[in-house]
């Protein structure tokens, strides 16, 4: 799908199915080509004198794959996070292009974070006024919701403590393990998304399209010391994630030793009655035991000594 949002224009205009006889409007600030189709890449690319980054390009992660110079634009490709809130939270590239004052992101996903800055976009035309506004408050957007990510990771994290060291405890462990892996996984695709939008921000800095925009260089240290003091941030939550995994761990070991000792306890507390009535169930003609009266009473006496025995044994040793 192609869509260009327009100067002082508060929707977006989507292009025809048939484009053949469609040009860009020369007013156009932002042209995001969401899963495109070859034609409409090509129609972009001809109107725009430049080659876009094909989706297998985008993938790529050397940084001269993703960000460089080329006939007089700057093409700069981001990982971004998505799907946050399901089991599989992945990062996907998102491109953009700054070409001839124009924005043109190429995407074949739909974060949160660009969803609702379009839709804030329909509402504040201020915010588009030229596609390098656009860019630059795109990837205030993207940061934004990327540190509304790992705040709520941080206080699933601070939950998941409570619950491992909560007694009596409210959850099972398989629960508890669950949420720490997600939240481990939340973590390593956040730090990866910030990453990869650093290094787009330190390049965006250096770019000539940016070099007159008034507030372009403050907007862009900006997001650089937010990135640092996210990425810091994930550092910290990934860190408080492997300890409460080694202290859930150790829980679970303590339990399951608690567990085989109560049974080693039981199997040694019985062993001497077990040989005791072993003995006298042999039954043997010539056992002595056979004829005398209080033979069954003083066997169960003797059964009965000897589980008691083993267990003020090992009261007194501090086994139990």
């Amino acid at each position: 799908m192609l869509r260009v949002l327009r100067a002082d224009v508060r929707k977006f205009e989507q292009a025809p199915v048939d484009l053949t006889d469609w040009r860009l409007p020369q007013d156009a600030v932002w042209i995001d080509l969401d899963n495109p189709t070859r034609e409409e890449e090509v129609l972009v690319e001809n109107q725009l004198g430049v080659l876009l980054p094909t989706r297998e390009e985008m993938a790529e992660i050397e940084a001269s794959s993703r960000l460089y110079q080329q006939d007089g634009a700057t093409i700069m490709t981001a990982s971004v996070l998505y799907a946050s809130e399901s089991q599989t939270p992945t990062t996907e590239p998102i491109t953009f292009a700054l070409i001839a004052g124009k924005l043109v992101t190429i995407r074949y996903v739909e974060p949160h974070s660009l969803k609702v800055f379009a839709a804030q976009v329909e509402k504040h035309a201020m915010t588009c006024a030229s596609g390098r506004a656009v860019f630059l408050s795109l990837l205030e957007a993207i940061v934004d919701r990327t540190a509304d990510i790992l705040e709520r990771t941080g206080a699933e994290v601070e939950g998941l403590s409570r619950d491992v060291f909560a007694r009596p405890r409210t959850r099972k462990f398989e629960d508890i393990l669950a949420g720490l892996g997600h939240a481990q996984t939340i973590g390593a695709k956040v730090r990866e998304s910030l990453v990869s939008l650093s290094r787009l921000v330190g390049y965006a800095s250096l770019a000539a399209e940016l070099s007159d925009l008034p507030d372009a260089r403050e907007r862009l240290k900006t997001l650089t010391r937010d990135g640092q003091s996210l990425t810091d941030h994930a550092s910290y939550v990934a860190g408080n994630v492997t300890f409460l995994l080694d202290a859930a761990l150790g829980l679970i070991n303590i339990e399951q030793n608690a567990i085989i000792k109560i049974f080693s306890v039981a199997a040694v507390v019985f062993m001497p009655p077990t040989l005791i009535a072993s003995i006298y169930g042999m039954n043997f003609h010539h056992m002595p035991e056979l004829d005398w009266r209080f033979a069954y009473p003083a066997a169960i006496c003797a059964m009965v000594v000897s589980a008691i025995l083993p267990l003020l044994w090992f009261q007194k040793k501090g086994w139990l």
